[in-house]
């Protein structure tokens, strides 16, 4: 295992970019799942990200051979924060809009907290329970200020569709949680571009027999070079970047303290749907992010920094 620690600020820097990231393919998910059965996009998710990632499986000298313990975390690592993810969040997102994933994601945060303290004994500061409390009331202001039947703001479908998308991302929130988690004792035992690589291949064993179905039965002829472009961007992103970004971040960042720059995910998404898929922003919407970025601020800004202002 490589003995360079990453300095505190260049790890939070990970954690916000990752996931910044991950923000964006959530809401990009949305015209993706349109085009590909969700079960298909995953399998070409993670077979692309196999491909860009093949250098990153061999074990370096300096690392330790994986231990049965090590391996069974590997596989709930992508078995939950990959494979159920994927699923949950991509067809969460096609029921539902960017705004309305946010108000659930919201939730990360706290769910990333108590999961620590319960499975990693971390102590959790009052700071970090006030940063986290902002961080789940900005986003929560934030996707609500878009209902009441603006463009973007409403549910798409009809209700029973809305609902079951909700209980999608809920679950996908409880999925990403477990992923943070799991991935803060994965980095005490290996690097992490070998930790992305892993769990990914994992996830294409996973998906390989539902995407090899789909595939036989899906016209690829008809898929725009824009949705390849795009697809490529989710696939490096979803299985490359982020899952790096997330895993250096982490060596340094405790779980929970890190499960605060979750808030840049529904940021993030809220950001592309309105950019990007013409969802309404108002002034209530740019001040509820405003809320979010200081609680991500309380947690992060040393408390010498904080005091001597």
């Amino acid at each position: 295992m490589s003995s360079i620690t990453t300095s505190r600020p260049i790890a939070m820097l990970c954690l916000a970019s990752s996931m910044a990231l991950v923000g964006s393919y959530v809401a990009l998910s949305k015209p993706l799942a349109a085009t590909f059965p969700v079960l298909l996009l995953a399998w070409l998710r993670f077979g692309i990200g196999g491909v860009a990632m093949l250098g990153w499986l061999k074990r370096p000298a300096e690392e330790e051979a994986m231990s049965g313990q090590t391996r069974r975390l590997l596989f709930l690592e992508s078995f939950l924060g990959n494979f159920l993810f994927t699923i949950c969040m991509i067809t969460g997102v096609s029921l539902t809009n960017a705004l309305t994933a946010g108000v659930v994601m919201a939730s990360i945060p706290a769910v990333i907290a108590l999961m620590s303290w319960g499975f990693l004994h971390e102590r959790i500061s009052p700071r970090t329970w006030i940063a986290i409390g902002c961080a789940v009331l900005g986003i929560a202001l934030l996707a609500m200020a878009g209902y009441g039947g603006e463009a973007g703001g409403a549910d798409d479908g009809s209700g029973g569709r809305a609902l079951l998308g909700k209980a999608l991302l809920l679950a996908a929130v409880v999925c990403e949680a477990a992923y943070s988690v799991i991935g803060k004792k994965l980095t005490g035992k290996l690097s992490a571009k070998r930790i992305t690589a892993l769990i990914n291949l994992w996830g294409f064993a996973l998906s390989t027999p539902f995407g090899l179905y789909f595939a036989l039965r899906f016209d690829f002829g008809a898929v725009t070079p824009g949705v390849w472009v795009l697809l490529l961007f989710y696939a490096l992103a979803a299985c490359m970047w982020t899952v790096w970004l997330w895993m250096t971040g982490l060596k340094t960042i405790p779980a929970a303290q890190g499960g605060v720059f979750t808030v840049m995910l529904p940021i993030s998404a809220a950001l592309v749907g309105v950019l990007v898929l013409d969802e309404t922003l108002n002034g209530t919407q740019l001040l509820a992010l405003g809320v979010a970025v200081l609680g991500m601020l309380l947690a992060t800004l040393p408390t010498r920094w904080l005091r001597a202002r």
